[in-house]
């Protein structure tokens, strides 16, 4: 559907206007003492994986309103990352979500990734929906379970989630547990949180030795009155006593209002232990808005802890990915609105002049340190994230391009317009 040639001639449009953006901001910078083409390597390195099941209409539990052209199998949601990928080369790898997404042919469907310069990111495995050999077993709950039979089936489910992203090339398990209560005296607490972690002792065991388990947490939904990893310091507390493989995941959704984030990320990485992200927004809860949508500079304050957490923790590289799902937008054109935002808000952490900002620091200059993070904050940046795509061959303007080359009637046409997506 999109190669580069067509990609090309879409540019050829937009180069004049970029480029005087560009010179431009690539003078300031020079001011600055900054090393621009560092700043575009970084920029284009950064790959944020794409969720299986962001790629169709989302909804909620009054409605879902499909578009049309979704993709109902692995292999349509391998080639809709591609079209992404090709058009903002930072959606370079897929996550899948079993039973959802379970390939029949390993093989064919790692060539048709590689084909499209794709890669498996995590997997990640569904306790939180009845299965059909045992319906309604994670009612009360899955690796909590008070009954050891239910417990069995979901660590044998996550051994056989780990199995599959082997044969896939995939090098990390996503945990997200939907266990909790929605009631005062409905299970014991201490038993609840010892019963998860002998259960993921067993999954850990399974672990090859070069994988990550990513252990997520969310302090309310589906149950209201507790949830089981309900808080960074829970999760962080599981993975501690799993061992060095096991670490904490944030999704940028999963906390109640007005949580300091970038505080959780800036401890966690001292502590050596944050694993991955899922990115998105919110205003209430876990909305699953566009990413940087509602709160673009908390987003970039993420973001300067990051950088700085990068370049002097040690802790281990991060997975990158988006967790979203929409009932109003064409969800392809929010991920690629996403994916910007969050190269948008990296770009302007590593214009943040660290050294200047401890010195500030350092001598409690509170308006000092607030003054520099908001200049970088205000730098429009949009010119050094087009270029790093364009540089490796991807559209100056993603959004424009997907709808300049008509794509989502062209799977319409294809694929038919009542077709949506599996697993949502």
């Amino acid at each position: 559907m999109l190669d580069q040639n067509k990609i090309k001639t879409f540019n050829k449009e937009q180069l004049p206007s970029h480029k005087i953006n560009f010179d431009h901001l690539e003078e300031r910078l020079t001011q600055k003492g900054l090393d621009l083409e560092a700043v575009v390597d970084q920029i284009g390195a950064l790959q944020i994986a794409v969720p299986s099941w962001a790629l169709g209409t989302g909804g909620t539990r009054f409605g879902r309103f499909s578009l049309g052209g979704e993709p109902s199998t692995l292999e349509e949601k391998i080639k809709d990352v591609g079209i992404l990928h090709a058009l903002n080369q930072s959606s370079g790898a897929i996550s899948l979500h079993i039973p959802w997404d379970i390939p029949k042919d390993y093989n064919a469907i790692k060539d048709l990734a590689n084909g499209l310069d794709i890669v498996f990111d995590a997997v990640n495995s569904n306790t939180f929906q009845d299965q059909a050999e045992s319906l309604h077993s994670y009612k009360f709950g899955s690796l909590s379970h008070i009954d050891k039979a239910v417990r069995k089936e979901a660590i044998l489910h996550n051994k056989e989630v780990i199995n599959h992203g082997i044969e896939l090339g995939s090098k990390a398990l996503t945990v997200w547990l939907a266990d909790g209560t929605s009631f005062s005296g409905q299970h014991d607490f201490r038993g609840a949180f010892q019963r998860t972690l002998e259960s993921l002792e067993e999954i850990y065991d399974h672990l090859p030795s070069d994988w990550k388990l990513l252990i997520e947490y969310k302090p309310y939904e589906p149950n209201f009155y507790s949830m089981v990893i309900p808080d960074w310091g829970t999760s962080h507390l599981l993975a501690s006593k799993l061992g060095d493989q096991a670490s904490t995941l944030v999704d940028l959704g999963h906390h109640l209002p007005n949580t300091n984030i970038e505080q959780i990320v800036a401890l966690l990485m001292h502590l050596n232990k944050l694993g991955g992200f899922h990115f998105n927004d919110s205003k209430y809860g876990d909305d699953d808005l566009t990413v940087g949508s509602i709160k673009p500079y908390q987003l970039f304050l993420i973001f300067c802890e990051l950088v700085k957490g990068m370049r002097e923790t040690a802790n281990p590289e991060l997975s990158w990915m988006i967790d979203a799902s929409h009932n109003l937008k064409d969800p392809m054109e929010d991920l690629l609105q996403s994916v910007e935002s969050i190269k948008i808000a990296f770009a302007k952490a590593l214009l943040v002049d660290y050294d200047r900002l401890k010195v500030a620091q350092s001598k409690n200059d509170v308006a000092g340190g607030q003054s520099i993070l908001q200049e970088a904050f205000r730098t429009d940046v949009r010119p050094l994230v087009k270029e790093s795509i364009y540089r490796k061959g991807g559209a100056l303007d993603a959004l424009e391009a997907y709808r300049y080359f008509d794509i989502r009637n062209k799977l319409i046409s294809e694929r038919g317009r009542d077709s949506k997506s599996t697993g949502l």
